[in-house]
């Protein structure tokens, strides 16, 4: 197929190069070239001349973007401003373009209980989710004039380790290293999600293009929704942990960042992925955490 990745060493961007190498011609990430330098990154894709550009590259620090201006400003020119350069060369050269979003472009109704589809209205409560956003609609413009596009929007991803020392670790991850130093954990309870095993979510963006299907915005998350608490309670059922796991309010853990209080993704375009806590398992497995 020809394809290039961007953000290509990340956690989502290792899975991808497994699922395309055999139609992989490029796989870049930052310390390859600086691909915001947009003229540049304008000659490589010239170079290499693909038939699809799969973006992984995200600004993702949450409250880093709510703390400072230079953040907020870098939050804006990976989220929005790369989709717009990426959509411009993909439209000139009638190449499609796969780029991932987030459900953190939904929460400003807080009290909804139905799960947000593909149609749904966005509404962001923090900076991050507006730079998200704002890359959507990017793309959206070019795609009035004809951009061939998916937007994949996902939500909490968690996978096996990469060799990437700015990869954030998982949340699975951070609450196992918790468990080993403390006799009490906390945990957010109220903010309810889905959880994205990035295995899976790799191989249901192959399957898209493979299937050649029809552009436009797709949910791709694991089945089931959670709680930052009650998936902490599931991981921890799981082990002989000699501990104390409390639940707390979203209102009392202070973040810089407010968090959507519900941002559940409804898948209605593709096939179901399997349950959170089956792939929960094969993570485990895959770090040598169980067997």
């Amino acid at each position: 197929m020809g394809i290039v990745i961007l953000g290509a060493n990340g956690n989502l961007g290792v899975q991808l190069q497994k699922q395309f190498k055999d139609d992989l011609i490029a796989a870049w990430d930052h310390a390859d070239f600086n691909f915001l330098d947009f003229n540049e990154l304008t000659e490589q894709l010239k170079k290499i001349k693909p038939k699809i550009i799969i973006n992984v590259a995200a600004y993702n620090a949450v409250d880093d973007c709510e703390k400072s201006e230079k953040e907020e400003a870098l939050a804006y020119i990976i989220n929005r401003d790369l989709p717009a350069v990426l959509s411009d060369y993909c439209l000139i050269n009638d190449i499609k373009l796969m780029h991932y979003s987030s459900d953190y472009v939904f929460g400003v109704e807080q009290r909804r209980i139905e799960a947000y589809n593909e149609l749904s209205i966005p509404g962001p409560i923090n900076k991050y989710g507006e730079s998200k956003l704002a890359g959507e609609k990017e793309i959206a413009k070019r795609a009035l004039e004809g951009l061939n596009y998916y937007i994949i929007r996902s939500s909490r991803l968690f996978g096996p380790k990469v060799n990437n020392q700015f990869s954030k670790a998982s949340f699975f991850k951070v609450m196992l290293n918790l468990a080993e130093k403390n006799r009490q954990v906390k945990a957010v309870d109220g903010e309810l999600s889905c959880f994205t095993y990035t295995p899976d979510l790799a191989e249901a963006s192959f399957d898209l293009l493979s299937d050649n299907a029809p552009r436009g915005v797709y949910h791709l998350i694991n089945s089931g929704l959670s709680t930052w608490y009650e998936a902490a309670e599931h991981l921890y059922n799981m082990f002989d942990f000699d501990l104390e796991l409390l639940a707390v309010k979203s209102e009392d853990w202070f973040r810089p960042a407010k968090r959507p209080s519900f941002s559940v993704l409804k898948n209605t375009r593709r096939r179901l992925l399997r349950p959170w806590q089956e792939a929960l398992n094969e993570y485990l497995k895959s770090e040598n955490l169980i067997h």
